[in-house]
């Protein structure tokens, strides 16, 4: 008689990529999350392997939002398998569809020019997965509203949460068995300027949490003020402001942030904004369908959208970088892992006059990471550039909570957990966050191990 409920993190388990989490229970297989590791080759490389068990054998997915590292491994587990439903919000559906046909069209083209240029050991390279595999795992997709209650079985039901994150980002309630197990997802700041602060659940079990930046505490300064003087000094200089940007969420806040400066006086009105990121435009596209997600009216965003010179076609960058004067270009990736920020990077990082602007985690082994710690040169694209671009960083815009608001969160619960479970972290980080969360709770806390079967409890009640 199979009666355990059981934890099995299948990635972002000592790294914050690739968030997989398993819940084996005595009737379902549920699973929360299914990203992509991102980073160093050696995370981007599990992406490859099979996981512990066949994706047949998932009965459930629930996902939590749209970033790459928590939706995009989606399109492999279908086409390995995967029969079930893939339960999301509304706004969640609509950008998981955006990132993953652009993940599938950017593998697709990788898989080309590998071949192409014979710059792999396979023969041929092979796309992790295709458009056409992305579209097929739509036909999975079920979308539910906030704190809607969805049955999965006669033992096990789940709602969400808004966590602040990105547009229409939850964490997860699953009620299991008689007993509540919280899944986090990745936690919002409570003072995001265009999104709602986190909403809490007050009791739970068992508490699956995130800990990216368990270790930190963003700045107290003001954003806006932050970002006008660094704009200001640019200016001053003559040189460029080149903000690398997730085109989902981040993108659009800083859209808005920008244009309030202009309007409120704080940075001048004729320097030209740019937003050279296709899928960040869709994205854009898609936050105007969901105005109930944000503390901002679509007539608001309608007009932010008005401010900015939106460019789609690559074939405008080079105009962009050419174009005489100070500017400021908000372009994808967030981490300069790739995507339309390479070039702007290329031709501004070796200029002193220039500033180039991060505003989000940057995870080990990407160039965000390096620029972070100070790199004197930067590789793009096999060639190597000196990087003399002042780089400064506004870490109070960041879209994941510090550990005093990760604690906020934690204590929200009246009924304290009898187990937290740190997942979605760097070492140091959760190692942080667990002294801090024992300390100040008295609690039990478990840092995951990937792939390792942690038990929660037995049902007694249960039948095979």
């Amino acid at each position: 008689m199979n009666n355990m409920i059981v934890l099995q993190s299948l990635g972002a388990a000592g790294t914050v990529t690739g968030s997989k989490h398993l819940l084996k229970t005595p009737g379902l297989n549920i699973l929360v999350d299914c990203g992509l590791f991102q980073g160093i080759k050696s995370l981007r490389e599990q992406n490859w392997q099979s996981l512990p068990l066949p994706a047949r054998d998932i009965d459930v997915l629930i996902l939590t939002h749209a970033h790459l590292d928590h939706c995009g491994y989606i399109p492999l587990l279908v086409k390995s398998g995967f029969k079930g439903k893939i339960y999301m919000t509304r706004p969640t559906s609509a950008l998981t569809k955006l990132i993953l046909l652009d993940s599938a069209k950017i593998q697709e083209e990788d898989a080309e020019r590998a071949n192409r240029f014979r710059y792999t050991k396979h023969k041929p390279a092979l796309a992790l997965y295709t458009v056409s595999d992305a579209e097929r795992s739509f036909e999975h997709f079920v979308t539910i509203g906030n704190d809607e209650f969805v049955q999965l079985d006669e033992s096990v039901n789940f709602r969400f949460k808004l966590s602040g994150h990105i547009l229409g980002a939850c964490s997860v309630e699953l009620n299991c068995f008689g007993k509540t197990i919280v899944f986090s997802g990745d936690i919002g700041r409570v003072s995001s300027p265009v999104l709602d602060s986190p909403d809490y659940f007050t009791s739970a079990d068992y508490v699956v949490m995130e800990s990216t930046y368990g270790d930190k505490l963003h700045s107290t300064e003001d954003a806006s003020e932050q970002l006008a003087e660094i704009i200001n000094e640019t200016i001053a200089l003559r040189g460029n402001i080149l903000i690398p940007s997730f085109a989902v969420g981040r993108a659009q806040e800083l859209m808005y942030l920008v244009t309030q400066l202009k309007e409120t006086g704080k940075i001048p009105q004729t320097i030209p904004v740019f937003l050279d990121s296709p899928m960040a435009a869709q994205a854009t596209d898609i936050t105007l369908q969901f105005p109930e997600f944000f503390k901002i009216d679509k007539n608001a965003w309608a007009h932010v959208k008005k401010q900015v010179t939106i460019n789609r076609d690559f074939r405008n960058t080079r105009d962009i970088i050419e174009k005489k004067g100070s500017k400021i270009i908000i372009a994808a990736s967030g981490m300069l892992s790739g995507g339309r920020v390479l070039e702007y990077m290329k031709h501004y990082v070796g200029d002193s006059r220039n500033v180039v602007l991060l505003m989000g985690y940057q995870a080990e082994g990407t160039r965000g990471r390096a620029l972070q710690n100070q790199s004197p040169d930067i590789k793009i694209h096999g060639q190597y550039y000196p990087v003399k671009a002042r780089v400064q960083e506004i870490s109070s815009l960041s879209a994941h909570a510090d550990q005093s608001e990760l604690l906020h969160w934690l204590g929200k619960f009246k009924k304290r957990p009898t187990q937290v479970m740190l997942v979605h972290g760097e070492p140091c980080a959760q190692e942080a966050l667990r002294v801090k969360i024992q300390d100040t709770f008295k609690v039990h806390v478990k840092i995951m191990q990937q792939n390792q079967d942690v038990l929660l409890f037995v049902d007694k009640d249960a039948s095979a």
